[in-house]
């Protein structure tokens, strides 16, 4: 029996690293080409030969690393912060109101989860153009606000229904506390598992973006890492160095790989306690 359960264990064990060693893989590859010479590209596979960090310098250099970085950290904070307080003031009388409008309401914002923004983003250009919004960070900002909502409201109503009991309100009521009150200072604190899987789900989803940045911003100073990247993209006369771009690429990564590393617990209660309470 207990030779049984020892294979049983070593089998679970080498999938799961196996499993581990597929979900690094990506990462790995990455990180060995950004690694390498221009002359050592043919085998991409071959990991970790010849190791140098010239193509990290070429790449943090002439991809305005700084400037790029800054940007994307504006548009990202921005707009999270955004859909954070948003939805979650919607969320709040949705979750606790029982009436025809509050749940019409929620099938609405949840109905939004199947619209793609793309599919109407040229009447929304015309208008970003007619109010000279259609050059400035704030046209995606407000694409990725508008297009979050529907998700985060839905996440936000169900954890507020699951998680927090009304007799919290109740005892801040007595208290003499206002609705804005009860939110701010009751609700808004208990949705912190909730906020973070917000934060990671369409943080990560902002900061990768390339289709707005590309449509709406057009000077060089305003441009984020997604889209400063393109210009590693080689033409016939100057090939693409694709050392620097894996380079690009992999700097672009790490912010993201930094915080799920020291958040990761959050996110993964966050999405669970926000399920659908049965």
């Amino acid at each position: 029996m207990k030779t049984m359960n020892r294979g049983k264990n070593l089998t679970l064990n080498a999938a799961i690293l196996a499993y581990l060693l597929l979900s690094l893989s990506p990462l790995l590859i990455t990180l060995s080409n950004a690694l390498r010479s221009p002359d050592n590209m043919k085998s991409p596979f071959l990991l970790f030969q010849e190791m140098s960090f010239q193509s990290l310098a070429i790449a943090f250099q002439k991809i305005g690393f700084v400037s790029a970085f800054c940007n994307s950290v504006l548009i990202t904070t921005t707009a999270v912060l955004t859909i954070i307080i948003v939805a979650s003031m919607a969320a709040y009388p949705l979750s606790r109101l029982d009436t025809r409008l509050s749940r019409f309401l929620a099938l609405f914002f949840l109905a939004g989860i199947i619209v793609s923004a793309q599919i109407a983003i040229i009447p929304i250009y015309k208008v970003f153009k007619t109010i000279q919004l259609n050059h400035s960070r704030l046209a995606p900002i407000l694409m990725y606000v508008s297009g979050s909502m529907p998700f985060s409201i839905f996440l936000y109503t169900q954890f507020i229904r699951g998680s927090i009991p009304v007799a919290l309100e109740e005892a801040a009521l007595m208290d003499g506390a206002g609705l804005f009150s009860r939110y701010w200072n009751v609700i808004l604190p208990l949705l912190l598992p909730a906020t973070l899987a917000i934060v990671f789900t369409q943080g990560v989803a902002i900061w990768n973006d390339f289709f707005m940045p590309m449509l709406f911003i057009t000077e060089q100073v305003k441009k984020p890492l997604t889209l400063a990247m393109l210009g590693f993209m080689g033409d016939v006369e100057n090939p693409t160095q694709w050392n620097v771009l894996f380079a690009a690429c992999y700097l672009c990564t790490i912010p993201l790989l930094i915080a799920y590393a020291a958040l990761q617990k959050y996110f993964i209660s966050g999405l669970v306690i926000g399920g659908v309470k049965g």
